[in-house]
Parts: structure tokens; C-alpha cells; sequence
């Protein structure tokens, strides 16, 4: 249903030649249109991470755990007493662990039988379904919203993996990290808009006559409304490519996914990234992750702040992932990656020394955040595209996300212990420099042309 109907039809070359000496590669119609496509993706799945996850969803089921919470106030949950405020880190933390799971067989399934965009529009329209049925949480709900969110984030993590395996196809090695930057902003224009518009129902609500609650409600359905509906405009435009792997069509997908992992083995260079990305991912992570416990707890600044602070990280970020991936195309993406983790290295120490009370300062900050964040995330997304084999593309981003989530408990466990031994808020957020230190040692240490040609591709110009 999805496939064009013609049998006849081809995807369309990534590149043509330049006209021109000295012009830019001229982008074939059909290619342009489903780049297109591609970044309203982006566009449309981020308000699922800015508003639902990091604004929204923790605080919001956090109180409806606590008004459903028994005569001992805990929760009863498979004959275990659960704090309230325990629910919402125990219901993300379970659906990672399934995501670890789910994720790289979704990989495979999709290299398999090249029927990404179904599995796409699958995947994105299910976790938008179950976005949009938080509404429904309330009056003591609290397991329903957990069941919600589980399903909203494991499909959202799969529909991810389909998402980045197409980026081989819609560019050229040269081409990756602008079209990867390209996206990365469409994502943070799509967040910062209806986060802005949420930002403003909640705090209007008692003019619009809603409590503060079912402002919340609205958001969390409006946040999957928008994720359903710009899916919908994404797979209009996408084309499925054909199966590269002719084998591969023979094997089911735990089998594939088996083999794959076997094979992993051979491109040592692949793997080395891969833990590099690992490492310092995971501080930027956490970094965005205790952010605010660290405004709040230690600097003592004020929950309008703090929104007002992420507003402003996502408007920033837009001009951070593009200028980055310029940067990118001028001195490559290794190098411009790490000089963001030199960034992230100063936000670090700048963070320890800065003053309690200080608004200006905690300001300036973030947005040094969003000029590195959003930058370091796709380039490393393109980076990793030059060194996976032709055809593998979705199981490899498979394992690329459990970098990307099913390790993100290492930074906030050294943040956590640092404080457990020292009491010191300051010294927890500067042991997240080790994160930073050792990712750019590993990542700069990496030959990474080497990689790309022992993966079978041909390197760009500028790496």
C-alpha cells in the first residue's frame, strides 16, 4: 500500500554531476522531495522527547502515582511496595531495558524485508496512538499511564532506528553531515514550537478556565496528535529501496540479527566508534537529563527559569545543528566533534564555579549547550553511517540506539554515587568530565578512513 504502484519505479540517484565547474552537486527532484520528507520526521517525532519525556509526562504521572498510592503511601506492584516518586524512573528504566530488545531486531526485520516505510508508519503511528491516549490519565491512573508510556517509548525508539537507516540512501558520503544537521534542526524547530505553545496552556490555564492537570493532559494528546500527523506526511514522500542482500530474505529476523552480530566482529573499527559514541553520549545525556536537579537543588533557581531555560536550548540548538554541519563540510566531522566535546568539557567546569541565585549565568550556559547539543548529536548520526556495509544499515543504527539509551544509567550512576560520598552537588556534575575525557580520547584515537574503506564504503572528501 504503501510502495508506489508502478513496478517499474527506481529510487532516485543520490547526487547528480555538477553542471558547472566549481558548482554544488545539482539534487535530483525526486531526491529533494523525499529529503524533505525525511527531515519532517525529525520535526515530528521530537516533541515526543522535549515535551512528553523531559517536560511533561515525569512530574504529571509522579502525582497521579502519589493520589493512587494506598493506605502506606505506596504503590502496589507485583506484591512489591513502590514509591510514588520511584514510579516514573522505574517505568522509563523498564521500557529501555525492552527497547535494548526490541531495538536491533527491529534492525533486522527492516534490512530484511525492505519494507521500511510500513514499518515506520507502524511503529511512529502506534507510539503516537499511545501518546495521544495519556489523556486518559487521571484519577489515580497511574498504571495505565505507565503501559502508555512503555509502548509510546519502545515504538519510538524503533520507529528511530527505521528513521536513520535511510540516511545512506538520500545522501552521498559528502552529503551526510548537512543532511543530518539539516534534520537534527527541523527536530528542534518542530520541539521548541509546541513546546512553546504547551508552555503557554499550562500557564494560562486557570484564565482558560482548565485545571493545571488537564492542561498537562492536553499537552501529552496534542504532543502524539503531532507525532501521527507529520508521520503521516513523512511516509508519503519516502520510498522503499531494494533489499541490497538478496541472502538476507531467507533468514528470519532473529536469525539475521544472530548473523549480524557475528559478523559485527569483523569491522573492529565499527565497534570502536560505537563505544566511543557510547561514552561521551552518555554525558551528554546527563548532562541533559540533571540539568535541572542541579538548578534547583544547588543554584536554587526557580521552575520558570528552568522552562524558560529549555525553551531556549531548543531554539539555540537549531542554529547549533546547522552550524555545525557546516563546520562539518569545511574541516569534517571527526574534528568538528570533538571540539564540541572540548565544549561540553568547559560547560562542565563552567558549571561547577557557577553562582547560587545566578539566572544570567545559568542562561549563558544553556545556551552553550544548545550550540554544541544538537551538533554533536548529528554529526555523530552521519559520522556512524560511513561505517556501517551496504545493507545493514537499520540493524547496525539498531545497536547504535542501545548506545544512545541502553547505557544512559552510567552517567547518572556516577552522578549519584559522586553525591552519595561527598554530598556535593558541584562534584557530581564535574564527574561527568571523565565521560567527555575519555570518549575524545577514544573517538580521536579512531583512524577513521581506515574504518570507512575495512566497512566497504568510500570516504568522503573531509572526514
Amino acid at each position: 500500500m504503501l510502495d508506489p504502484s508502478g513496478g517499474a519505479w527506481k529510487p532516485a540517484p543520490v547526487t547528480t554531476a555538477p553542471l558547472t565547474e566549481g558548482a554544488g552537486p545539482v539534487v535530483d527532484p525526486a531526491l529533494k522531495r523525499e529529503r524533505f520528507g525525511w527531515y519532517s520526521y525529525d520535526w515530528a517525532m521530537s516533541v515526543f522527547n522535549t515535551s512528553v519525556t523531559t517536560v511533561f509526562l515525569g512530574p504529571y504521572l509522579t502525582a497521579v502515582a502519589e493520589d493512587g498510592a494506598g493506605p502506606d503511601g505506596r504503590l502496589p506492584f507485583l506484591g512489591l511496595g513502590i514509591p510514588p516518586g520511584s514510579w516514573f524512573s522505574y517505568v522509563l528504566s523498564a521500557s529501555v531495558l525492552l527497547q535494548v530488545l526490541v531495538l536491533p531486531l527491529t534492525g533486522a526485520v527492516a534490512d530484511r524485508t525492505g519494507r521500511k516505510r510500513e514499518m515506520l508508519a507502524g511503529f511512529a503511528l502506534l507510539g503516537a496512538l499511545a501518546t495521544t491516549g495519556m489523556f486518559f490519565i487521571a484519577d489515580g491512573r497511574w498504571l495505565l499511564g505507565a503501559v502508555l508510556f512503555v509502548v509510546a517509548n519502545i515504538s519510538f525508539g524503533a520507529a528511530t532506528v527505521v528513521y536513520y537507516s535511510w540516511l545512506p540512501d538520500l545522501a552521498s558520503p559528502d552529503e551526510r553531515d548537512a543532511v543530518s544537521s539539516r534534520g537534527w534542526a527541523f527536530g528542534y524547530v518542530g520541539g521548541a514550537l509546541l513546546l512553546a505553545v504547551h508552555l503557554g496552556l499550562v500557564l494560562g490555564a486557570d484564565a482558560l478556565g482548565l485545571t493545571t492537570g488537564e492542561a498537562v493532559r492536553i499537552c501529552l494528546a496534542s504532543a502524539g496528535l503531532w507525532w501521527g500527523a507529520f508521520t503521516l506526511f513523512t511516509v508519503s514522500r519516502l520510498r522503499n529501496r531494494p533489499v541490497r542482500e538478496t541472502g538476507a530474505r531467507s533468514r528470519s529476523g532473529f536469525r539475521q540479527l544472530a548473523t549480524t552480530m557475528r559478523e559485527m566482529r569483523a569491522f573492529p573499527l565499527t565497534l570502536w566508534f560505537l563505544g566511543a559514541y557510547l561514552l561521551f553520549n552518555d554525558g551528554v545525556q546527563t548532562v541533559i537529563a540533571l540539568s535541572a536537579t542541579y538548578a534547583t537543588e544547588e543554584l536554587g533557581l526557580e521552575q520558570d527559569v528552568l522552562t524558560g531555560a529549555i525553551l531556549m536550548v531548543q531554539v539555540v540548538a537549531i542554529a547549533g545543528a546547522l552550524g555545525l554541519g557546516r563546520l562539518a563540510g569545511r574541516y569534517g566531522a571527526k574534528r568538528v566533534v570533538l571540539g564540541a566535546l572540548v565544549a561540553w568539557i568547559g560547560v562542565i567546569l563552567a558549571a561547577f564555579f557557577l553562582q547560587e541565585g545566578a539566572v544570567g549565568q545559568f542562561y549563558a550556559l544553556a545556551a552553550v549547550i544548545g550550540l554544541v547539543q544538537g551538533g554533536t548529536q548529528a554529526l555523530s548520526r552521519s559520522l556512524f553511517s560511513q561505517l556501517i556495509p551496504a545493507g545493514k544499515e537499520a540493524e547496525y543504527y539498531g545497536f547504535y540506539e542501545i548506545s544512545d539509551r541502553g547505557t544512559s544509567w552510567l552517567g547518572p550512576l556516577a552522578f549519584g554515587l559522586t553525591f552519595q560520598l561527598t554530598g556535593s552537588y558541584r562534584l557530581a556534575i564535574v564527574s561527568l568530565v571523565v565521560f567527555f575525557v575519555v570518549g575524545f580520547v577514544a573517538l580521536a584515537a579512531l583512524p577513521i578512513r581506515r574504518a570507512v574503506v575495512e566497512a566497504g564504503n568510500v570516504p568522503p572528501e573531509r572526514l
